[in-house]
Parts: structure tokens; C-alpha cells; sequence
């Protein structure tokens, strides 16, 4: 069986059939990929090029922006291009690759969108101490803290879910190797996988959750106190754009490692990802750059210097 799976593959369905819609689909998902690497992209490169944007905030924006253009291109192009060729083959080493790095990547963003609000905690609760509590070697810390757990998602499941015995159909009902797609087409014992995939998400999903819910609780506190309208304005206006991120995220992500397999269905299933292996990418740079007034100056700055030049 073993062997089987390693030599002919996987056939992934696909987020959608080809009917009349389809084509509609398409050409939405390839928009949405290609304006999601452009506007992160961009954000890189402002945060990067404008000294008005060297800030802790920005340089974890930069590298959310990264992560969110490298796990959406590990699923979304080689969806497209099985749409195009008309079939969804993936070779078991193919799934492997795919299933390690989008782990990977949204084991770190997890992780990252967690710490941020520590961040936000910092600069509106003890904004005397924020050069001192947000320096450039703790923001280090949280991003080199990210990737480890991002890491350790992946070299945990990885084996664990692509050792075991899958079956004889091998048809993912799916658009990528996702981790309960695989479970589910999966045969045998599975206690042992199961209890490790439970753990692996109370670590990605609750404990940066719960992070986000103390921050914010201290944050909620501290502006219920601030007697300047304008103040609290300011910090509804720092962290809104934040909330508003976790929230998508974590919410889908949420529905997809964290409810049983009961509440599941293949439609549902598909829904939940594409909302946040495909959409989310969009949304976060789209969020943070029109909420705020520091990155849309940055651009008009930029714009500036090219028409100048020009």
C-alpha cells in the first residue's frame, strides 16, 4: 500500500467543478492571487524604502506580508494550473512538499498574529516604555519565536500524517493537501495522529489566541480610562486594523483544526480554507494600508519621488 501511494499520487477534486461558473472562479481566484502578491509586495517594499515606517510594528507587518505571499503560493498556483490542464494529479512527494510548507507558513503566521498584539498592548498601556519593551531584539525574539513554532507544526505532522496508510482511491475531496482531508483519507489507527494534531493546535491557534485576548483585555481597560476622546479614538483606530485580521484568521482557522470531524463536510471544508489560504492574503495588506494613514503617506511619498525623477 505503502509503495502505492508513493508511486501513483493523489487526485486533488478541486475547490470547484467545471460548469459555466467555473470560469468566473477562475478568473476571481487568479485575481485575487495576483493583486495579494502584488499589495503585499508593496507593502514590503514601503516599510522597507520609507524611514517613517522603521518602526516594530511595521518591520512584524513586513514579514506578515512575506509569509502571507509564500503559503498562498504553495496551494493557489498549482490549483489554477490543474484547472487549466484539466486534471489534479499531485505525486506523493509533491504532497508532501505542499502539506510541509503550508504548515510551515501558517504555523508562523499563527504565531506572529498572536505576538502583535503584544505590541499594540505595549504601545497604548505603557507607551513611555515602548522603545525599551518593543526593541529591535524583541521584535527578533517574536519573529525568530514564530518560525520555531512554525517549524515545529511542520516537523511534527509532516511524518505523522504523510506515514500513514492512505485509501486505495487516494482522492483528496480538496484543493491541497490539508491536514483533516488527509486524516480523513486516511484508514487504520489513527488515535496516536490525532492526539498529536489536537496538541500541535491548542499550541497555533489557542495559546496565541488567548495572547491576543489578554492584550486586548488590558487595552480595552487602559482606553475605558483615558478621559481624551481623541486618545481613545487613537487607540480604537491602532488596533482595529489588528482585531480585525486575528479575527478572519483565527475564526477559520478555528472551524477547520478545532471542531470535530462531525461538523465537518467537504463544501464546508473548502469554504473555510479558500477563506483563509486564499482571501486572507488579500485582506491583510488591504486592511492594514487603507486604515492607515503612515502606509497610504509612504505610497503617496513614493509616488512623489518616481514623478519627480520622471
Amino acid at each position: 500500500e505503502d509503495n502505492r501511494t508513493l508511486f501513483s499520487g493523489f487526485t486533488l477534486i478541486g475547490l470547484f467543478p467545471h460548469n459555466k461558473a467555473s470560469s468566473f472562479l477562475f478568473s476571481s481566484i487568479c485575481a485575487i492571487f495576483f493583486m495579494a502578491i502584488v499589495t503585499n509586495g508593496v507593502m514590503i517594499f514601503l516599510i522597507h524604502i520609507d524611514p517613517h515606517l522603521h518602526t516594530p510594528m511595521y518591520f512584524l507587518l513586513s514579514h506578515l506580508s512575506f509569509i502571507d505571499m509564500m503559503y498562498i503560493s504553495t496551494i493557489v498556483p498549482k490549483m489554477l494550473v490543474d484547472y487549466v490542464l484539466g486534471k489534479g494529479t499531485i505525486s506523493f512527494i509533491a504532497c508532501t512538499a505542499q502539506y510541509f510548507l503550508y504548515m510551515g507558513f501558517v504555523g508562523v503566521e499563527f504565531f506572529l498574529l498572536g505576538l502583535m498584539a503584544y505590541d499594540r498592548y505595549v504601545a497604548i498601556c505603557a507607551p513611555l516604555h515602548y522603545p525599551v519593551l518593543m526593541s529591535r531584539r524583541v521584535c527578533w525574539i517574536i519573529l525568530a519565536s514564530s518560525w520555531f513554532g512554525g517549524a515545529l507544526n511542520s516537523f511534527l505532522l509532516t511524518p505523522l500524517t504523510m506515514s500513514l496508510p492512505f485509501c486505495a482511491s487516494h482522492k483528496i475531496n480538496h484543493f491541497f493537501c490539508e491536514a483533516p482531508t488527509m486524516l480523513g483519507l486516511a484508514y487504520g489507527n489513527k488515535a496516536a495522529y490525532e492526539m498529536v494534531m489536537y496538541t500541535c493546535c491548542v499550541m497555533m491557534l489557542l495559546i496565541p489566541f488567548s495572547v491576543v485576548i489578554a492584550s486586548y483585555a488590558q487595552i480595552l481597560i487602559t482606553v475605558h480610562q483615558m478621559k481624551s476622546a481623541e486618545g481613545k479614538k487613537k487607540a480604537f483606530t491602532t488596533c482595529s486594523s489588528h482585531i480585525m485580521v486575528v479575527m478572519l484568521f483565527y475564526g477559520a482557522a478555528l472551524y477547520t483544526y478545532m471542531l470535530p470531524q462531525s461538523y465537518h463536510t467537504p463544501i464546508k471544508d473548502k469554504i473555510f480554507s479558500a477563506f483563509y489560504t486564499i482571501l486572507t492574503p488579500l485582506l491583510n495588506p488591504v486592511i492594514y494600508s487603507l486604515r492607515n494613514r503612515d502606509v497610504t503617506g509612504a505610497l503617496r511619498r513614493v509616488l512623489a519621488r518616481c514623478n519627480g525623477a520622471c
